[in-house]
């Protein structure tokens, strides 16, 4: 056997050096790797299993995808749905391109981004009526509601947050007292404010929000017990010639109650982090801006709310899917009075598992649930991500 020569004599060494580099990486890793897998991916993929199985109490055999087919109705129905979003993120590109050329490019561009956003409406419409006709009416029905309690929750929740942390960030007096007050509805124990919110919005005449819209000159409603929507509690049943019902109509007033409870609730934890960003942007930009002559709008505009985008973006991100999957104060808030109105997905699901025990449509409920979830982050990134300013 020849004798290897110092060349190979150092490779096969390396070699064995990055083995055991590998391995030892390996080892410190396993710890989270099992955590992870054992509390995160093994209830994820048990749940999946669950929602292929007909499972009321006990394990009664497979079924495919019948869980899902009963939860949707119609599956060319819930195809033709997902194609009518998929063409609003379509749209969405085709009119960013069209800003981008000054052309008349740009305006073919825009006139494509009309008629595919009226495509999308067409394909979401028809997809739709097909699933509400054959599939399940309670879990269909709370999706939208989710989308009200989403879409009216944190958006108005970050405006406030930043606002009020953009007022704390200023050197004023009981600066620590004010970020002690916000930050105390998220600490508290949501049952008991909860409960407090069922007082603040009883219908009684006499209730703290009824006394408010007394003083204003507005009549006494009933809050958490109203099924009607907002929309047609202001304009009555038509608005501007076009009747207001189904999903044009708004919220019912007893979710709108409930999503004032949550913008409560959130806003003190939104506003804690944006302080923390606020600290990271240099004071040095603010003093050369005021020396250019800024003013304070000018500063919030253009320096505070770009720098403070990164964490804009995660708060966003992190609201809309804790509002997807929101529950308890929602179960302690709803009252039978508002009927369906403030079911939202997570309570649906939790009443097939506990009131139903149907265990297998409640996980198929579920994983639909969580893939509505991950579709919509993936546009949040997509879309939003984007626009992050980084420094």
């Amino acid at each position: 056997m020849a004798a290897l020569s110092a060349t190979e004599i150092r490779a096969r060494r390396r070699r064995r050096i990055d083995w055991r580099e590998q391995l030892t990486g390996y080892l410190f890793i396993f710890p989270a790797f099992f955590l992870v897998a054992f509390f995160g991916i093994f209830p994820i993929g048990y749940a999946f299993y669950m929602s292929l199985r007909r499972w009321r109490v006990v394990d009664r055999g497979f079924v495919g995808l019948a869980n899902y087919e009963k939860a949707i109705g119609d599956w060319m129905g819930g195809l033709l749905f997902v194609v009518g979003l998929l063409l609003i993120i379509g749209a969405y590109y085709v009119w960013v391109l069209a800003f981008e050329s000054q052309n008349n490019r740009g305006l073919a561009g825009k006139a494509t981004v009309a008629l595919i956003l009226l495509g999308s409406g067409v394909f979401i419409n028809l997809g739709w009526s097909r699933m509400m006709a054959a599939g399940d009416p309670a879990f269909l029905e709370s999706l939208p509601i989710t989308l009200y309690y989403a879409v009216g929750s944190v958006p108005v929740q970050l405006a406030i947050a930043l606002v009020l942390a953009y007022i704390l960030f200023q050197k004023i007096r009981g600066q620590e007292f004010f970020r002690m007050i916000f930050f105390l509805p998220y600490i508290t124990p949501v049952i008991a404010t909860a409960l407090v919110f069922r007082t603040i919005f009883s219908p009684r005449p006499t209730s703290l929000a009824n006394r408010f819209l007394e003083i204003v000159g507005i009549e006494a409603q009933r809050w958490l017990f109203e099924p009607k929507p907002v929309l047609q509690l202001i304009f009555g049943d038509t608005l501007l010639g076009w009747k207001l019902q189904g999903f044009w109509a708004g919220p019912s007033l007893a979710l709108v109650s409930i999503i004032l409870f949550g913008i409560w609730t959130y806003v003190g934890y939104n506003t804690v982090i944006f302080l923390a960003g606020l600290g990271n942007i240099p004071s040095t930009l603010y003093e050369a801006a005021e020396i250019d002559g800024a003013n304070q709008w000018q500063l919030f505009r253009y320096i505070t709310v770009p720098l403070l985008s990164p964490v804009t973006f995660y708060l966003s991100l992190v609201g809309f899917i804790g509002t997807f999957k929101a529950f308890n104060h929602i179960y302690v808030l709803q009252v039978p009075s508002a009927q369906n109105t403030v079911q939202t997905t997570s309570v649906a699901i939790f009443n097939t598992f506990f009131k139903a025990s149907q265990f297998g449509y409640a996980t198929a409920e579920a994983m639909l649930l969580f893939a509505i979830i991950l579709f919509l982050t993936f546009v949040q990134t997509k879309i939003f991500g984007e626009r992050v300013f980084y420094g």
